[in-house]
């Protein structure tokens, strides 16, 4: 039986502060099972990603959206999920999330994913974009000097940060959370982007992973003041995990304490204990539990309720960190209103809290500290 606190938070308009584009065109059931997983090598051909905790979730909520029963087996499911065209499946899941605003992040692999704009034309509600500050200085460093690079970087960033609401970094991946948290002088910055730059004339794709570039990026994302998003925890095996603690950061945001920049800590699985205690501790630090709830599936209301034990309920923020299969756009928001019902209910029932401060701080991480963070409307 639906209780009043399950109903109410279904009623929420969330903001969904870092995700990325759904896929553009069809893809077969082989793509469709790589791209929910985190892993980028092939699935084995003796197993199926359908038996994960997140293939059970799809087909629990969102089969009954393709005119199926929940639960419906792997094989109806991408039957019924084939009939349909891509454009099609974006509305059907996306509008049913109860999500009206999206902050998309457009650098990976952007050339297989809608747009903002094209987004835009298929849902009902608001969009924005994110920057990602590797791909901004990656787009500028063809035909570029080493002494040339880094304005030529600000100019495009400044460009970009118009119609921007936040930036992102992705240091993470490229390098890990142990780097010197103290600004690169120039004289480094000009040597290491004469390295970089030589290497991209022996033909190698940009790709900036040196850290003193990774240190000046973050640097000059700071320095704009804009929201400034960073990668932590769980993701793909180009990271390696136990550098993308975030407690590993605490000496760069002390530095930067005071800059008039707010760091976003995403996903954070599984240190987001660790992510709580930075976004109580530090003023300037926010953090989400995302990528980890499409994941979990029917055990991310224990991730849910964990991100809720320590951090003040106006620095935790709601996302899915959704990217191709709109199913997980879908995913995120149903699965963090189910363990929000879960971790509060019992709180309610036993009268720690009362029904409206439940809602209340479920409106705050849903929809009002992203709107606050990020200067957006909260209608």
């Amino acid at each position: 039986m639906r209780t009043e606190l399950q109903a109410r938070l279904a009623d929420i308009p969330l903001i969904d502060h870092h995700v990325h584009g759904p896929l553009r065109d069809r893809v077969s059931r082989t793509e469709f099972e790589s791209l929910i997983t985190e892993s980028d090598r092939p699935v084995p051909s003796w197993m199926t990603q359908f038996d994960s905790q997140i293939g059970f979730a799809i087909r629990r909520h969102c089969a009954p959206l393709l005119g199926l029963p929940e639960r419906a087996s792997a094989e109806d499911y991408w039957a019924a999920r084939s009939e349909l065209d891509p454009d099609e499946l974006t509305r059907r899941l996306l509008s049913a999330s109860g999500t009206r605003h999206w902050l998309i992040e457009t650098g990976y692999r952007g050339e297989q994913i809608l747009s903002p704009d094209e987004l835009g034309q298929l849902v009902d509600g608001q969009v924005d974009e994110v920057v990602r500050l590797e791909s901004v200085l990656e787009s500028v460093a063809p035909g570029c000097t080493a002494e040339g690079l880094v304005a030529a970087f600000r100019d495009e960033l400044a460009r970009r940060a118009r119609s921007a609401v936040g930036l992102k970094s992705i240091v993470a991946y490229r390098y890990g959370f142990d780097f010197d948290p103290e600004p690169p002088t120039d004289a480094d910055v000009l040597r290491a982007a004469g390295e970089w730059l030589r290497s991209i004339d022996s033909g190698a794709p940009p790709r900036v992973d040196d850290v003193v570039l990774l240190r000046m990026l973050l640097r000059e994302g700071v320095a704009t003041g804009l929201p400034l998003q960073l990668h932590a925890g769980y993701g793909d095996p180009d990271v390696e995990l136990h550098r993308c603690d975030p407690l590993l950061l605490t000496r760069w945001l002390k530095a930067i304490e005071g800059s008039g920049s707010d760091v976003l800590l995403l996903h954070c699985y599984p240190f987001h204990r660790n992510a709580g205690y930075l976004a109580q501790v530090f003023p300037h630090v926010y953090f989400d539990v995302g990528l980890g709830i499409n994941y979990t599936g029917a055990r991310s209301a224990t991730v849910v309720a964990e991100s809720l034990e320590l951090a003040p309920f106006a620095k935790i923020l709601y996302s899915s960190d959704a990217w191709g299969p709109p199913e997980l756009h879908h995913l995120g928001a149903v699965l963090w209103r189910r363990g929000m019902e879960l971790a509060m209910r019992p709180w309610v029932e036993e009268g720690e809290w009362s029904l409206e401060d439940a809602l209340r701080v479920a409106t705050l991480i849903g929809r009002g500290n992203a709107a606050r963070v990020y200067g957006l409307s909260d209608d």
